[in-house]
């Protein structure tokens, strides 16, 4: 069987509309061969390349057969990130928002990496990608990475101990839980005040 009929056969076990990866068919022939029977279907129709190395099978409206859709600029992002290696969450203003910390939402999707400034386009839809600190990806997408996140753009003296309460209990912690992602963020290195902030919460807030 050559290379271009094991890339389509295992295409045909691909998902529509989302994104994958050229490397998860290098292991059917060498990278040229692979690369070029990508590139043909893709001439063809039957895939679209999305971002470099990314594609996806297109698939179709049942109400409006003529529009095909292929993958959403925010997986695309998530694939790139998967594809290379990097570390994506999303930025702090979207964590403290979801957790009740601040009261304005994000209005625009971007999500923090340790890989290169992006930005991914679909339609309408934009996804920015920038590149921060290792220090603000601690923990990733886990409560206490989270809650950092959500410290680093948000004033510690503008929250309310009962509001730092609820934000725990939007992550779904049990009490041990909430004791040690208040641990974990105590002896990290955090925003001026929240230290204090967080001994303020176990003395009134955890006894």
């Amino acid at each position: 069987m050559s290379t271009s009929e094991k890339v389509t056969r295992q295409l045909q076990r691909m998902r529509w509309g989302v994104p994958f990866s050229i490397s998860q068919f290098h292991e059917l022939g060498t990278a040229a061969s692979v690369q070029k029977a990508l590139s043909r279907l893709a001439q063809e129709g039957v895939i679209e390349r999305v971002a470099k190395g990314i594609y996806a099978r297109p698939k179709t409206l049942a109400s409006m057969p003529s529009i095909k859709i292929t993958a959403s600029a925010e997986q695309i992002a998530k694939k790139w990130a998967q594809q290379n290696g990097y570390t994506l969450v999303r930025q702090g203003i979207e964590s403290a928002y979801r957790l009740g910390l601040q009261t304005q939402a994000p209005v625009k999707t971007v999500f923090w990496s340790n890989g290169a400034n992006r930005t991914f386009s679909v339609g309408n839809e934009v996804v920015e990608v920038r590149h921060v600190a290792e220090s603000k990806l601690r923990w990733k997408s886990r409560p206490e990475g989270e809650l950092l996140r959500s410290f680093t753009v948000t004033p510690a003296n503008s929250v309310k101990l009962s509001e730092l309460k609820k934000a725990l209990s939007r992550l779904k912690l049990s009490e041990a839980e909430s004791r040690t992602a208040i641990k974990k963020l105590k002896a990290t290195p955090l925003p001026e005040g929240w230290h204090v902030k967080l001994e303020q919460f176990e003395k009134e807030m955890m006894v």
